[in-house]
């Protein structure tokens, strides 16, 4: 069953950001506030680039957000007022195409799959039983007193010696 929402995660390779010399060069609280940035754009696909409503937003104190924004220009873009990953945007983008194509190749599957397929209706290979239960046969035994009171007994009797 196909779902319909967005991917929960984005695969990350720590080696990766940690050879990166513009990361190696950042601050402690530029690299905070750039993993902070790049968890909200990953959720909320952008942010406000207004520095005062990014600490709003992000529950910062503005003048950190001003000194940190300096150190981010290499993984984040500012365009129209918003603040984006270009990075993540990009992998959003290639999980679409890889759930597009693996969509499909499902559906060109299916198509060969069904294609095979004779348009004769088939008959059921289950066959319904001809036997008929016994009339002797009690279909209220459980229900039976005196079944449930010899099963007791012979339970006490059996424990009891």
């Amino acid at each position: 069953m196909a779902q319909n929402r967005p991917a929960p995660c984005y695969q990350e390779y720590s080696a990766s950001m940690l050879a990166n010399v513009n990361f190696r060069q950042m601050p402690l609280a530029a690299r905070g506030l750039l993993y902070t940035l790049r968890l909200e754009c990953w959720e909320n696909h952008r942010l406000p680039a207004d520095p005062s409503k990014l600490a709003s937003v992000l529950r910062f104190d503005e003048s950190e957000i001003i000194a940190a924004m300096q150190w981010l220009d290499t993984f984040i873009r500012t365009k129209d007022g918003w603040l984006t990953s270009p990075e993540l945007d990009d992998y959003r983008q290639h999980l679409a195409d890889q759930r597009k194509a693996q969509s499909n190749g499902g559906k060109k599957g299916a198509a060969k799959t069904n294609a095979g397929k004779s348009q004769v209706a088939r008959e059921s290979v289950v066959k319904l039983s001809t036997v008929q239960p016994s009339s002797a046969q009690s279909n209220s035994v459980i229900n039976d007193r005196d079944y449930i009171d010899k099963s007791w007994d012979d339970f006490r009797s059996a424990t009891d010696e």
